[in-house]
């Protein structure tokens, strides 16, 4: 039968070309069990907004209590299969230490992503509340639960954080990498075609618009040709600064000086010291003071030809 000729051959292309690495190995992470802790973790966050039936003030304590048990023995179970594939000597009981102390984490959290619903609500006029924003912002969605996965990254924990923010790049087209650090009161307008690196270093009330990108130039590569892990690879955004729809920052040791401006479409590689205002005039980018209008002596370097990644 075709078919059998079909699984014949998949199977032999299993065994010649790699794909089933993992059977009668280590049990990966569930991508719908991480799936389910992402909603779950956005209904502990903001109770009331996601639910189909809303629970009552004399219910909450009930059903934020039968939540916390359930993301409680799931992140054990998923946490156990990360740090088992990463060769722990003790996943199961590290797995248990883990997920409570993500947990115990969930306050303090909700005080800083709040801070991010306020950015919104200030940062865009069409925003007509905090609950329209909480229930149909995708930044929301995005910056939480990048926020939830660096900590998992923080603590070391392989696979689940990476794909806890791939849960929010599918549905909001915003990759964030758990890696990144992020400051309080942070607003992704449009959020969609962002994409923020591993080493990237954001302050506190930051704004971006769609499709900014702060990626990392060419990377150094170690002497059998793979590209060296661990050093940094991409910008530094300090506080204040406002980056427009299509820019793109480049680079480990580029730093956005505080409350810059830099201007749609722009491609950056190089530092611009605090209160610049960086645009195109015509072919050529221009930095200015952005209070005095007077030309910085910035040098900015603009190669076409300069690969990168993300």
């Amino acid at each position: 039968m075709p078919l059998e000729k079909i699984k014949a051959d998949l199977l032999r292309s299993y065994e010649q070309d790699g794909g089933i690495n993992h059977l009668d190995g280590s049990n990966l992470p569930s991508e719908a069990a991480v799936d389910a802790l992402a909603r779950g973790f956005m209904h502990l966050l903001f109770p009331g907004f996601f639910e189909s039936q809303v629970p009552s003030r004399n219910e909450v304590a009930d059903v934020v209590g039968a939540l916390l048990a359930k993301l409680e023995r799931s992140l054990r179970t998923e946490i156990a299969k990360s740090l088992a594939f990463a060769g722990h000597a003790d996943p199961k009981g590290a797995a248990k230490e883990e997920a409570i102390n993500l947990l115990r984490e969930i306050p303090a959290l909700r005080k800083l992503i709040q801070t991010d619903v306020e950015a919104a609500y200030n940062g865009d006029p069409a925003a007509r509340s905090h609950d329209e924003i909480i229930l149909a912002y995708p930044c929301v969605l995005v910056i939480s639960l990048q926020r939830i996965a660096h900590i998992l990254y923080q603590r070391k924990v392989p696979l689940l954080p990476r794909m806890l923010t791939e849960y929010a790049h599918e549905r909001t087209g915003a990759d964030i990498h758990p890696g990144a650090q992020i400051g309080a009161h942070f607003f992704i307008d449009h959020c969609t075609g962002v994409v923020i690196g591993e080493t990237a270093r954001i302050g506190e009330h930051v704004k971006l618009y769609q499709s900014v990108t702060l990626g990392a130039k060419s990377f150094a590569l170690d002497p059998q040709g793979n590209p060296v892990k661990g050093v940094k690879r991409h910008p530094d955004v300090e506080d204040h600064v406002t980056i427009y729809a299509g820019a793109t920052i480049l680079g480990g040791d580029t730093c956005i000086g505080a409350h810059s401006i830099i201007g749609s479409n722009v491609w950056l590689m190089n530092s611009v010291p605090p209160h610049s205002l960086v645009t195109y005039e015509g072919a050529n980018l221009s930095a200015r003071h952005r209070r005095k209008h007077e030309a910085l002596e910035v040098e900015i370097a603009f190669t076409s030809g300069d690969n990168y990644e993300i």
